[in-house]
Formats: C-alpha cells, sequence, structure tokens
C-alpha cells in the first residue's frame, strides 16, 4: 500500500523544547496509549514521516527477548532505524523504534519505549487473544485503522500465509489489526485496484508469529 506523509513538526519541535528546559525525559508527560488500531507516525528524514496503523502491542513471553514491549506493523511502514511517533499525541515524544522489517512478509516490530501504556482496546476494536486458524469464506472480517477506522467484510480467500477480503482500506490503513471478535487473525498490508472497493489483502496472524519466534520474539502475547 502506498504510503501517505504527513508532517512531524509538532512532535520534533516539543521534544527539542522539552530537552532545553530540563523536561525532555518520558516520565515527564502522561504515557502514550497504544494498541492495535492506533495510528502512528514513522520519521523518514527531514519533516516527512509515513502514516500506518499498529496491529497489536504486546510481550514475548519466552526466549531472550522476554517481557519486552513491543508493537507489531506493517513491513512497508519504515526500516530499522527509524524512529516512530504516536499520531495522537506526537507532543509526547518518540514512543520507539523500528528494529525489524521484512519485506517477504510485510511485517516490521517496534521496540517500544517506557513511555507507551499498552491498551487491548482502540476505538472499535478489543484484542484479547490470536487466532492462527486461517479464515475462511464467508467469515466477516473486521479492523481498525487510523485512516478508514472500524470497517468489516467478508473473507473470499485464506492460504497459510496470507488472505483477501472484502474491507475497506486505503493508504494509512497498512497494519491494521484484522480481528473476529477479539481475535487477532491478521494485519492489513494493501487493497487492489481501487481504494475501499478493490479487495483488502493481509498477512495472517500465524505466519506474523511464526517470524516474531524465529528472530527471537517467542510465544507473542498481547498485552
Amino acid at each position: 500500500m502506498r504510503m501517505k506523509k504527513l508532517t512531524v513538526l509538532l512532535a520534533v519541535v516539543a521534544a527539542g523544547l522539552l530537552s532545553l528546559v530540563g523536561l525532555g525525559t518520558a516520565d515527564a508527560a502522561p504515557k502514550v496509549p497504544l494498541g492495535g488500531g492506533s495510528g502512528i507516525l514513522v520519521l523518514k528524514g527531514g519533516n516527512s514521516a509515513a502514516a500506518c496503523t499498529v496491529t497489536t502491542v504486546g510481550r514475548p513471553t519466552s526466549g531472550a527477548r522476554k517481557g519486552q514491549l513491543i508493537a507489531v506493523t506493517a513491513g512497508h511502514c519504515g526500516k530499522p532505524g527509524q524512529r516512530v511517533f504516536s499520531e495522537n499525541f506526537q507532543s509526547r515524544g518518540q514512543i520507539g523504534t523500528i528494529v525489524y522489517s521484512a519485506s517477504d512478509i510485510d511485517v516490521a516490530v517496534i521496540a517500544l519505549n517506557s513511555n507507551v501504556a499498552p491498551t487491548r482496546t482502540v476505538r472499535g476494536v478489543t484484542i484479547r487473544k490470536v487466532n492462527t486458524a486461517p479464515v475462511q469464506f464467508p467469515t466477516i472480517l473486521c479492523k481498525e485503522g487510523r485512516t478508514t477506522g472500524n470497517t468489516c467484510g467478508v473473507t473470499w480467500f485464506s492460504d497459510g500465509d496470507s488472505h483477501f477480503s472484502q474491507m475497506c482500506v486505503i493508504e494509512g490503513d497498512s497494519g491494521s489489526p484484522v480481528v473476529v471478535g477479539d481475535q487477532l487473525v491478521g494485519m492489513v498490508n494493501a487493497y487492489y485496484f481501487v481504494s475501499c472497493l478493490g479487495p483488502e489483502t493481509g498477512t495472517n496472524a500465524k505466519t506474523i508469529l511464526n517470524r516474531l519466534n524465529k528472530i527471537g520474539y517467542n510465544n507473542f502475547k498481547p498485552v
């Protein structure tokens, strides 16, 4: 999905002012609520950023990175080393850094800072657990995106890696959590032909979890 560029001068200026007056620590401001469906800005350099959506926030429950708070989003949203801000709370400073991005399954991992307060519910979506079974026709899928909000549509097809549905998505919805009820079944990655009219496609939850296990974020659980 083509990424929309936004100015993030507010975040950069605010962070600079806080540093100048000696208040630039993460604990000086209220924590940033973040969960599946939250809008984020990934700095690309200068005063531009890619707008995307968080898939889920949670922690690996075993392995070397056990307990580390991370967020998942679409891989094309950014590259390792790029800084991440909350779209709605830019003035509270950087919330994390992309530490992994994979083009083959279009998944990225964000290491989150201590100024993040994870949440299970963002507007119309609550994520309580992950369902790794591929969704099949005619299951109704829903998503929460920073651009188009909460939309739903029928599943056309799903295999072991990805799904295809009739949900409305456009630029900025990349990374949106795809759910059935309160179960995370995948993420939004792209649409075909025409935004909101063409089919949506995305990576399934099992594929995402398998990759997290492979890179050391073992047995990831949403917070």
